[in-house]
């Protein structure tokens, strides 16, 4: 159940409306409170921190229309896939990549060409997708130090 809801957390990052963090956050307290280990609450208050300063960067970014840069859901929706699974290919590092392959996958279906492709990835990088992949890196972190802790014990 706790990695169910850390899905839907991880999900909610490229999902407008959905507070990924807050859910993450919310799976490792539970996690936390059943497991009731030293290392269950190291890794609650790892999260904690994490997912603070995780917030205090996407803050300090700033704010920037998506839709006028053409972001739609099918694109958030592979970028949020494309770094889920560049995160596991690549552990850690792989989130980047992954999350901008699947802009530019998106954009040169889109657009037919690499360099319409390339100019309009860069369009949404600069636009929404920097605040998007910081929040989702953050997630990713925690819910793979999750995945670590729970293989472990």
């Amino acid at each position: 159940m706790v990695g169910g809801v850390m899905l839907l957390g991880l999900l909610g990052v490229v999902v407008p409306g959905v507070p990924g963090p807050w859910l993450v956050w919310a799976a490792m307290l539970w996690w936390s409170l059943h497991e009731q280990t030293g290392a269950a609450w190291v890794l609650l208050v790892g999260s904690t921190a994490v997912l603070l300063i995780n917030q205090v960067i996407v803050w300090l970014l700033p704010a920037r229309r998506l839709r006028d840069v053409g972001v739609n859901r099918r694109m958030a929706a592979y970028a949020g896939a494309g770094a889920l699974v560049g995160f596991f290919l690549v552990p850690v590092v792989g989130a980047v990549p992954g999350f901008i392959g699947g802009i530019y996958g998106t954009e040169r279906k889109r657009l037919g060409g690499h360099g319409q492709a390339k100019a309009a990835t860069r369009a949404v990088m600069r636009a929404a997708g920097t605040s998007m992949l910081v929040e989702l890196f953050g997630c990713l972190l925690v819910v793979g130090a999750w995945i670590v802790a729970v293989t472990a014990a």
